[in-house]
């Protein structure tokens, strides 16, 4: 069973959209005190405040600030149930302190459906403190009644977010498939297929230097400003859509054509620090990533992470390693073997995952060495 996310976008009236706002901007405030509680706490009496401590008060809270009364309570705990997984993770890596959260910045709530947000009867929600049915554009039927949703506020468009579980429905394709993701090519594929790479930041690139020119020469806290503001960020979302959908139907390309893929498990926060950053972000590998990972759960697809070391420098045919520049586009061998440099990178990581060659069969085990 997996939990799969459902997003839609939702139309509220101007007075809708006006309490959305007051009731994030609420919930920022909630969680900016349970964060200053937590710090004085600590700092006065070495007292470490946990999330049941916070929960039980938050009834009190209540009735003292009648601006929280108006919302949902369970969606308030899940505020303070934020706050507290901040700690845990802080606590966990041991660095990045949980900071104050300006209200600018504070785009997302919480819910429990069936507790502060209601799915009508005709096919609108209804939140608690909002007047009104919100409408929904239902793009595509929910599988189950979703447990929680999440409201969230991106470039003044507001969404719904529905947490679904999903039965996993065997309907995988009986190959397998090696991947290897690149910068000139999106992925190349053990069966010599190669899928481009679009090339979104470069494309936008004119346009987005015009629109952040005109940013800079805005006087700061102006309404131009934030007009100006706005804009780009409206801009920067149509390019990460684009992106997005892209690697959606990538994704679901390769599962339902086959029925195991192999990936490599590649480094990409390193990889985007280096001198390769701007194209390593504009592939989005790590969001490919996660989408073959939840579509393949659902479709029944075995996904296969292997080593990244060496795939590309290792012969597919032989084994030998020898060491290539990136410049270097064609994988040429002593043994004979000329292949596209990814192409054949894609065959050592089919080799790695599934411990034989593409074409070769499960039950025909290779007499070739891999590195």
């Amino acid at each position: 069973m997996a939990v799969l996310s459902y997003k839609y976008r939702i139309e509220p009236n101007r007075a809708q959209a006006t309490a959305f706002g007051d009731m994030l901007a609420d919930f920022c405030q909630l969680y900016n005190a349970g964060l200053e509680q937590r710090i004085a706490a600590y700092r006065r009496g070495r007292i470490s405040v946990s999330y049941k401590m916070q929960a039980n008060e938050l009834k009190g809270v209540r009735c003292a600030a009648p601006e929280l009364a108006r919302w949902s309570f369970s969606a308030e705990q899940q505020v303070l149930r934020r706050l507290d997984k901040t700690f845990k993770a802080f606590f966990a890596r041991g660095k990045g302190f949980p900071r104050f959260r300006a209200r600018a910045r504070y785009h997302a709530a919480d819910f429990r459906v069936g507790d502060g947000l209601t799915l009508r009867k005709s096919g609108k929600l209804g939140f608690v403190g909002v007047s009104g049915e919100v409408k929904v554009r239902w793009h595509r039927q929910l599988p189950s009644a979703p447990n929680s949703a999440i409201l969230t506020r991106q470039a003044d468009k507001w969404y719904i977010v529905f947490h679904v579980e999903v039965v996993a429905v065997e309907r995988a394709g009986p190959d397998s498939v090696g991947v290897d993701f690149g910068l000139s090519n999106l992925i190349a594929l053990s069966n010599r297929e190669t899928v481009e790479r679009p090339r979104w930041v470069t494309r936008a690139e004119r346009e987005l230097r015009r629109r952040q020119r005109q940013l800079a020469r805005c006087k700061r806290s102006s309404k131009t400003r934030s007009k100006r503001k706005a804009a780009l960020a409206k801009f920067q979302g149509r390019v990460a859509a684009k992106r997005r959908d892209h690697l959606h139907k990538v994704a679901r390309k390769l599962v339902t054509r086959f029925g195991r893929i192999g990936i490599e498990d590649l480094n990409i926060k390193g990889l985007a620090g280096g001198m390769l950053a701007k194209h390593v972000h504009d592939a989005a590998w790590a969001q490919l990533t996660a989408m073959l990972d939840y579509k393949a759960a659902s479709a029944g697809v075995e996904l296969v992470k292997v080593d990244p070391r060496g795939t590309s420098q290792t012969c597919p045919e032989c084994g030998i390693v020898a060491a290539k520049t990136l410049s270097e586009r064609e994988h040429r061998c002593q043994c004979g073997c000329v292949l596209d440099r990814d192409v054949a990178a894609a065959k050592v990581v089919h080799f790695r995952a599934f411990g034989f060659w593409p074409g070769a069969g499960r039950g025909s085990p290779s007499e070739r060495v891999a590195a």
